[in-house]
């Protein structure tokens, strides 16, 4: 028995429909959705990645240092908190675990918090950084991210309503509190599970 006629497409296109978590669609395509003007960038030159807050070493990496960190892949379902969800979406980058061994986390960072161009930011709690899942993404679908969807970085929260994988990620700060992100501040659910339709408010 299905909940929805949207779970009856999941089917028919060869998927298990429990994979859909409730109120979603499912699309192959990967729709574009962002707040204000996509950053472009003449070159990465001048481009780097900030870690900061409660760590023992701040890092400031050049787009040259940051290639150079180990790299990782995996494959996962996205969900946008506007409805649609895509299957086995593949992303490449770096994992957290890789910066953490550089900056060293404090015992009391709990809260970690995506800073992206045009001052937007994304929080999670640290947790959520360091799941298998999770990604600092230069790739996806096997091809370098456009810049619609992020380039030339991109955070992947695994599990979580895509409004948490900031696009055009510049900087990580760890805190021992949490700190409201740009969609947050204006009603979004702080905790975005997917599965709990924890779409708008706290």
């Amino acid at each position: 028995m299905f909940r929805s006629k949207a779970e009856r497409k999941v089917q028919e296109a060869g998927y298990d429909p429990a994979r859909l978590p409730p109120g979603q669609y499912l699309t192959a395509k990967w729709p574009v959705l962002h707040a204000g003007s996509v950053p472009r960038y003449d070159g990465l030159t001048g481009w780097t990645l900030r870690i900061f807050g409660d760590v023992a070493n701040e890092l400031e990496l050049t787009w040259e240092q940051f290639q150079q960190l180990p790299r990782a892949s995996n494959v996962q379902d996205i969900h946008c908190v506007t409805r649609w969800s895509k299957f086995d979406t593949a992303f490449e980058g770096v994992h957290w675990r890789e910066l953490a061994k550089l900056a060293q986390p404090s015992p009391t960072a709990r809260f970690a918090i995506a800073h992206a161009e045009a001052g937007f930011t994304s929080n999670v709690p640290l947790s959520f950084l360091e799941d298998d899942g999770a990604l600092l993404a230069t790739h996806g679908d096997g091809a370098p991210l456009t810049p619609d969807h992020g380039y030339p970085l991109r955070l992947v929260i695994a599990g979580k309503y895509f409004w948490k994988s900031a696009k055009w990620l510049r900087g990580i700060e760890l805190s021992s509190i949490d700190k409201p992100g740009f969609w947050e501040r204006y009603g979004y659910n702080n905790d975005a599970d997917p599965w709990r339709e924890e779409r708008y408010g706290f």
